[in-house]
């Protein structure tokens, strides 16, 4: 390929619009342009490294015995109303209709698709297991797209899905798919963490999400570098630091105290004198239409899902002001647990075996001093909270990270959601109808792009893996219109071709330094430069990665290039 001849469109400043990283570089580095809000051409550049993307994916996804099939990207509303997730989606899917008033959608994932598919032909255990997937455009009516390539409403992804007659054949499927995902990532280049996920509205009983760390992600992982533990914060468990100071001690009973205008945690801790860690936070919420009062510790969280764990409910939302003072005689910032009759209260594990604590008086601008769980009030008690920083390891003490991450792919088993719904059965060996355990596996094509150039982003531009990089090598003549070192120049990209290196001949007539700028900015891994040493049959040699650069025998530098690519594929 002669760099004249391509369309690589470099700028040299970052474009107003682009925030994190890897939406400037790919902008600057001309792999991309936005057509509209979360809608993106995918350049020449761009084209060529998430076609390598996907080449790995089929060939450790074809490893592991999984079928490539291609789905429709269009579907008939009445797939996914037979799932229930046609209402369940709510505005996130794009919604039309064709010419005869028939209600289509645009698929955002294919698990009732594929079990459509399933339903119609596989009648028997003889046919399972079954893997199958495919590479696809989704779509999401995302509310705000931004990121870049992070957060859009069209997206390639890799989904597949797997069938089994029982749920250890679904473990051996999952557990296919979790080590087929660990080659993929690592030949891509990604340093990554995989952790125990919340499965969300896949719905099953397990799954686990693929992260890269990056301050461009919008999810947090709790990870532990002593144990190994990982978990997504929505899910992680930890032992909470302790209190700031020791409960009192003795029987004191709850007494009433004016706090005039203290609302928050923060000013009824300063009024009273008391550390946070000592006040009861009661949140109100109203869970698939019934009031809980979720009781925490003043300095945790809720997370959501640990609470709908806990309650079993579909949906809930935060009491309005009306409602809690129906419910508890008073607004937010004076409530609390103590005399509360005909409401769920559940309480965070945190506040279990605590004494002469703080509450709401359910009284505006009141509180209660010496409030002891379960003496002057009573709840369930669950693991509520999210873990915070400075938190243990729950089993070790060991201490705990909260990372700022970005999802590369997602697993889960989906266990029999869809085979329910959907009346996908077989006979098994006894003749006897058996709903068929399922499994659904994803990987954003785009989003690994953007991890790799998140990870190993500089001062000089994107630098990427050799594995996935639009082109492994580049060969720069300083001056092409120098017929010795044009001469030189063919040479080196004709024996690189002949060794099965992807290379680019930089063929134009600039000055070195811009030729130099721009193939450090697209991130080439290895460029074999022709300059004033050619006559003493000498190039130099530079790799990306590294900045290193050495001075290399014009007749043995492809070898020596091919060789370097060759290894880093390894």
């Amino acid at each position: 390929m002669l760099w004249s001849k391509l369309f690589i469109p470099t700028l040299r400043e970052s474009p107003a619009e682009a925030e994190v990283v890897s939406h400037q570089l790919l902008l600057r580095a001309g792999y991309i342009r936005q057509l509209g809000a979360g809608i993106y051409n995918y350049l020449y550049l761009a084209q060529r490294s998430l076609l390598k993307i996907q080449r790995i994916v089929r060939e450790e996804m074809d490893a592991i015995g999984a079928q490539e099939f291609l789905l429709p990207a269009l579907n008939p509303a009445e797939v996914w109303q037979e799932s229930g997730r046609y209402e369940a989606m709510g505005d996130n899917m794009f919604r039309l209709k064709d010419r005869f008033g028939r209600q289509l959608c645009l698929g955002m994932t294919h698990e009732e698709v594929m079990t459509v598919i399933a339903r119609g032909e596989v009648r028997s255990y003889k046919q399972l297991p079954q893997i199958w997937y495919q590479i696809q455009t989704k779509f999401r009516d995302e509310p705000r797209p931004k990121s870049g390539l992070l957060r859009v409403r069209q997206f390639i992804m890799k989904d597949s899905y797997s069938f089994d007659l029982a749920p250890a054949g679904l473990d051996e499927s999952y557990e296919k798919h979790r080590l087929a995902y660990c080659r993929i990532f690592d030949r891509c280049g990604l340093q990554y963490v995989a952790v125990e996920a919340h499965s969300g509205a896949m719905g099953g009983s397990q799954s686990q999400e693929f992260m890269v760390a990056t301050d461009a992600g919008e999810d947090y992982v709790v990870v532990c570098k002593e144990t190994g533990y990982a978990a997504n914060l929505e899910k992680a468990v930890s032992r909470p630091v302790p209190p700031a100071a020791p409960d009192a001690e003795g029987d004191l009973s709850p007494e009433e105290v004016h706090t005039p205008g203290q609302k928050s945690i923060d000013e009824v801790s300063a009024f009273l004198k008391v550390p946070a860690t000592s006040i009861i936070k009661s949140l109100v919420l109203i869970a698939d239409g019934k009031p809980v009062v979720a009781l925490m510790r003043g300095d945790h969280q809720l997370s959501e899902t640990k609470f709908q764990s806990a309650t079993g409910c579909a949906e809930f939302r935060p009491a309005f002001p009306e409602e809690m003072r129906t419910l508890m005689g008073a607004e937010a910032g004076s409530l609390g647990p103590v005399g509360l009759t005909g409401v769920t209260v559940i309480a965070d594990l945190s506040l279990q075996g605590r004494r002469n604590m703080v509450a709401g008086a359910n009284k505006d601008d009141y509180h209660l001093l010496n409030v002891t769980p379960g003496e002057d009030f009573a709840a369930v008690y669950h693991d509520l909270r999210q873990v915070t920083e400075g938190d243990t390891e729950l089993e070790t003490g060991a201490p705990l990270q909260i990372l700022k991450t970005m999802e590369i792919g997602h697993i889960f088993k989906l266990g029999y959601k869809y085979s329910h719904s959907m009346g996908l059965n077989v006979l098994d060996q006894n003749g006897v109808e058996t709903p068929v355990i399922m499994g659904s596996y994803g990987i954003g094509i785009e989003r690994v792009l953007c991890g790799v150039v998140e990870l190993y982003a500089d001062a000089n531009g994107i630098s990427m893996p050799v594995s996935i990089a639009p082109f492994e090598a580049v060969v720069t003549p300083v001056k092409s219109a120098d017929p010795a070192l044009a001469a030189a120049g063919q040479q080196v990209y004709e024996e690189l071709k002949k060794l099965g290196v992807d290379v680019l001949y930089d063929d134009r007539e600039l000055s070195p330094g811009v030729k130099f700028k721009d193939a450090d900015l697209v991130g080439i891994p290895y460029r074999v430069v022709i300059g004033k040493k050619l006559p003493q049959g000498i190039v130099e040699l530079a790799e990306r990665r590294t900045g290193a650069k050495s001075e290399v025998p014009l007749a043995e530098v492809a070898g020596m290039v091919a060789e370097k690519v060759r290894a880093a594929k390894q």
